[in-house]
């Protein structure tokens, strides 16, 4: 579970990047975080994993403060990253036995693992191949498997679909179907409206880093009493708060 409780984040005195945030995402559902570009979703998720401070208020990770207890809170947690262009001159199995070894996960764990994921996103055959050869697509999907080898409570992604092919968007909706059905935590930031909407439980909308609404997808269609799609009750809330 992770909880929110009334975080600001400001760059300058003036400027606040996201503004009193108050959210809950609970075990076994997937959270959709929904905004345009530049609302607020990477900040957020940045201060969620500990990347940046928080300026006010505080964020808990099954319990943990990630501000006074951050390496017990990130023991909790796996980041997929929107930007998978990290350690390149690594191999992809080399990265994956590095992320294994700061969450000491077994070798027995580490090897039943990395074969059953690589092979379910079909990059088990370029493992022994540097990072630097790999495309964008088969990079993001060495950042997925890395983040599922310690098997983490909580599933933090932001935009995760980027770059990847039909097929290995369709296994990476399905894990995230069935981490939430195992009671875990899926916080999912996107832009594909329709992605979210087909596979969230619950969403928030951000706008500017202010949360706009927050609820399940037919609680939004009550809220505006329009029977529309994703994609055209956010353009309308969002207007609406302007």
């Amino acid at each position: 579970m992770i909880e929110i409780k009334n975080v600001t984040k400001c760059y300058s005195k003036n400027v606040k990047v996201i503004e009193n945030l108050d959210l809950k995402i609970n075990d076994g559902e997937i959270f959709g975080f929904i905004g345009a570009n530049g609302a607020g979703k990477t900040t957020t998720i940045k201060m969620i994993t500990g990347i940046l401070n928080i300026t006010n208020g505080d964020i808990y990770i099954d319990g943990k403060s990630i501000s006074k207890e951050p390496i017990e809170a990130k023991e909790k947690l796996g980041l997929v990253p929107d930007d998978p262009n990290i350690f390149l001159q690594l191999k992809g199995i080399e990265y994956l036995n590095f992320v294994a070894d700061i969450y000491n996960v077994s070798t027995e764990k580490r090897n039943k693992d990395i074969e059953e994921l690589a092979k379910r996103f079909e990059i088990y055959d370029s493992l022994n191949e540097r990072l630097e050869t790999y495309s964008h697509g088969m990079r993001q999907k060495i950042m997925i498997i890395s983040t599922l080898i310690h098997s983490p409570q909580n599933w933090i992604l932001d935009e995760p679909l980027t770059g990847l092919d039909p097929k290995a968007s369709y296994e990476l909706k399905k894990i995230m179907k069935e981490y939430s059905q195992n009671n875990k935590c899926v916080f999912f930031s996107t832009h594909i409206l329709d992605v979210a909407e087909k596979i969230c439980d619950r969403i928030g909308i951000i706008d500017k880093g202010k949360l706009l609404f927050v609820g399940k997808f037919d609680e939004l269609k009550k809220e505006l009493k329009e029977n529309k799609s994703l994609e055209e009750l956010f353009m309308e809330i969002t207007k609406e708060k302007k």
